[in-house]
């Protein structure tokens, strides 16, 4: 930082109680009173460049002691004391940290050229000019003092001309920047030989009060130079210096909680400001910066409008994000969750909405698939983790389960991995919650082997183990009949078909390629392993009428006896002998359903 050193006397002032004198053998003749400071000086130093104080003193005698009130004077005390000082000849130092109050009292003593050549005024603007504005930190410094006198700093140029040398400086090239500048990212300085980062001037910028960073901001904009994506960085290091909570805390330790309400306005203030100058363009700003501003927001009783937007651009967004870019502590005070779902969940209802406003021959419909499928397998990894929270109500949870829509998932492997980790959380969940918290899994979409585990998942319900133990069952009968299937055909086209390559391409339609002879032989085939197949279900059906005769909740073991037995005589002349136990029922289906995916394994 640069400085300016006037003056070559010792400083002579002392301060006696309330009353500033200076050490002289002359007797004072001019009494200045500033609020509470009285000033006991000389008519000969001060009205030689002050200009004000000769129109005061104007009417008086040389010989006659004059009191002045100068109780309006900017920068108070301190200020006049300089511009007192620099009469006598004591030497002072001027820096960007009181250039503006010495400036501004200066100005309002008219201390000009007009009243003695080399006067303040025009040293004062030497330096501001020569010195602050050609470097890069002054100017910042310099708009930081501005806060206290801000009508005089506007008035008188300061602020204009500091803030126009900041964006100058901004709009250079990073490989021409040859100035000193504050840069603290982590990774930075331990780079032994680093080119200028294009986001240099960010920090600094930083340290300025959101009006005058505003300014700065919508300048740089407006000359469209800097890619958005810089102007989303500035915006992000602006939140991380001044907002309260953009850093992720614990729901418990968090600073904002004891905040006051007067600082909550001015932060209220300073996310709207900043939510207001995201540019419009995607990408500007990462979608875990805008689930942090969405989330200050709800602390701060921010607008709806705020809140809205954040909504809204986050939901454009969401596809791009991550598990820990949702992972929020919920503010809410009648909130038992330790995570904000209901966050996620307004997002997620967003995004959905517009996703199906777009049309799909607007876009590429892969990559229009693929996007729903991102957030799907996002929502079932949040899941996984908020699962984990003892006090994760299970309304809430399947709620934002069942939001997803079913295009969005592949498979239901992830989905089935979040509900056996809430059900090791919750060892404690009511029966009706079992029910409900396992009725958003589909069971055809488990993978064999995500579905072999939940068959042996002693957590689960016992009619989703009966659905899960039927599709095991009705997979594995499928396979087979397929097989079987397969080799009958290969007998009928091979007598119709000598070489292999005919072979190959019969089994794969079965259509006008064949003769008359060769689709009725095979529409009798298809008659016949229909009436096998049929037959084979009776079997197959057995854990479904199991699902559907059980009672599972409140009635006794006799009357789950008669409806089984009831069901198995209505389906066929067949008798089977049922065990009345439920649990020796399920161990031996697991067996029967082991044994078939291990025979369905050897025969292929």
């Amino acid at each position: 930082m640069k400085f300016m050193k006037l003056g070559t006397r010792a400083d002579t002032f002392y301060t006696e109680q309330a009353t500033r004198t200076l050490t002289s053998d002359i007797p004072s003749d001019l009494v200045i009173q500033i609020n509470d400071v009285t000033y006991l000086l000389h008519k000969f130093a001060l009205l030689l460049k002050c200009g004000l104080l000769q129109r005061l003193c104007y009417e008086s005698s040389d010989s006659e002691s004059v009191t002045v009130e100068l109780h309006d004077i900017p920068g108070g005390e301190d200020a006049f004391e300089l511009c007192a000082k620099f009469c006598y000849g004591i030497s002072i130092n001027i820096s960007a940290h009181n250039f503006v109050s010495a400036f501004c009292a200066a100005k309002f003593l008219r201390m000009n050229d007009s009243v003695e050549k080399g006067n303040f005024v025009g040293k004062l603007e030497a330096f501001f000019n020569s010195c602050i504005l050609e470097s890069w930190k002054d100017p910042i410094a310099t708009l930081q003092t501005t806060s206290t006198l801000p009508e005089w700093s506007e008035n008188l140029g300061i602020v204009r001309k500091c803030i126009d040398s900041i964006i100058e400086k901004i709009l250079t090239p990073s490989q021409q920047v040859k100035w000193s500048f504050t840069y603290t990212r982590p990774g930075y300085t331990k780079k032994q030989h680093h080119s200028v980062p294009k986001d240099w001037w960010t920090e600094d910028v930083s340290d300025l009060d959101i009006d005058l960073f505003r300014c700065i901001i919508m300048a740089i904009r407006s000359t469209y130079v800097l890619p958005p994506q810089l102007i989303g960085e500035a915006l992000h290091v602006y939140a991380c210096r001044w907002l309260p909570g953009i850093t992720k805390l614990n729901k418990s330790s968090s600073s904002s909680a004891s905040q006051t309400e007067e600082s909550k306005q001015k932060n209220r203030k300073i996310l709207e400001t900043i939510v207001s100058m995201i540019p419009a363009d995607r990408g500007s700003v990462s979608v875990g910066f805008l689930f942090r501003l969405l989330s200050i927001s709800i602390h701060l009783n921010a607008s709806s409008v705020i809140k809205t937007e954040l909504i809204r651009r986050a939901s454009l967004q969401f596809e791009e994000a991550t598990v820990s870019d949702l992972l929020y502590p919920s503010k809410s005070s009648s909130d038992q969750n330790y995570y904000d779902i209901e966050l996620v969940l307004a997002v997620l209802e967003t995004f959905l909405k517009l996703w199906k406003r777009m049309s799909p021959g607007a876009v590429d419909n892969s990559y229009f698939l693929r996007s729903i499928r991102n957030v799907g397998k996002l929502i079932d990894s949040y899941l996984q983790v908020v699962a984990r929270d003892d006090n994760m109500q299970v309304s809430k949870f399947v709620s934002l389960a069942e939001t997803v829509p079913s295009i969005a998932r592949v498979d239901h492997n992830d989905l089935y991995q979040a509900i056996d980790i809430y059900l090791k959380v919750h060892p404690d969940l009511s029966k009706a919650d079992k029910k409900r918290l396992c009725g958003i899994l589909d069971c055809q979409k488990l993978t064999p082997e995500v579905r072999g585990h939940a068959v042996k998942n002693e957590l689960l319900p016992l009619r989703t183990v009966v659905q899960l133990l039927y599709f095991e069952q009705e997979k594995g009968s499928m396979a087979n009949t397929g097989h079987k299937l397969l080799k009958q055909h290969e007998i009928i086209l091979g007598a119709k078909q000598k070489t292999t390559a005919k072979d190959s391409q019969s089994k794969q339609s079965l259509g006008p390629e064949f003769n008359g002879d060769v689709t009725r032989a095979t529409q009798i085939l298809e008659s016949r392993e229909k009436d096998h197949h049929r037959n084979r279900r009776l079997d197959a059906n057995l854990p479904l009428d199991l699902e559907k005769k059980m009672v599972i909740r409140g009635r006794d073991i006799e009357e789950t006896e008669s409806e089984m037995v009831r069901g198995a005589k209505d389906e066929s002349s067949s008798s089977y002998k049922l065990e009345v136990d439920p649990k020796k029922i399920i161990r031996r289906a697991r067996s029967k359903s082991e044994h078939s995916i291990k025979r369905a394994d050897r025969e292929k």
